[in-house]
């Protein structure tokens, strides 16, 4: 039995985009980070910087809104997972993943702590001076070092 001509170089097609996805999915370009379990998330040593202005004042923000659940300079707690961490590097989770979270909340994807809730209080200057926070905590604390991904400060 014959396999006709179309259906043969559909299969082929499919069978190469196949191959692609697999092969651009198996590679290292982007880091992976694996779901990681609340014992994990331990409370950090978190070296604190000389902040910027505008960092002082995230700290503020954040100190107000959101060391209840990332703790003190954004070391984590038994509530949620701490911010100065390296799945929170910003080729992982850019700004407008942090703003996201905070306006519209987060279903939980990292950590086993529970889907992080909207917080509509936090204006939304806050929200870009609390991001400035914790990304000048992140860089002090070695999760990056290239000077662009400090584009909110």
């Amino acid at each position: 039995m014959s396999i006709p001509f179309r259906t043969r170089s559909a299969l082929v097609v499919i069978a190469i985009l196949g191959a692609l996805a697999f092969a651009g999915c198996s590679g290292d370009a982007m880091p992976q980070y694996a779901a990681t379990a609340s014992d994990d998330a331990a409370p950090l040593v978190v070296t604190v910087p000389a902040l910027s202005e505008k960092a002082q004042a995230g700290e503020i923000a954040f100190n107000a809104n959101c060391a209840l659940c990332h703790g003190a300079n954004a070391s984590g707690t038994g509530l949620g997972p701490p911010l100065v961490h390296k799945i929170y590097e910003p080729n992982h989770h850019q700004d407008f993943s942090f703003r996201n979270a905070v306006q519209n909340g987060v279903p939980a994807h990292h950590w086993q702590f529970g889907n992080m809730p909207p917080a509509p209080q936090v204006a939304d200057d806050d929200i870009e001076r609390i991001i400035c926070y914790v990304r000048e905590l992140q860089r002090a604390n070695g999760i990056f070092d290239d000077e662009r991904a400090l584009a909110a400060c």
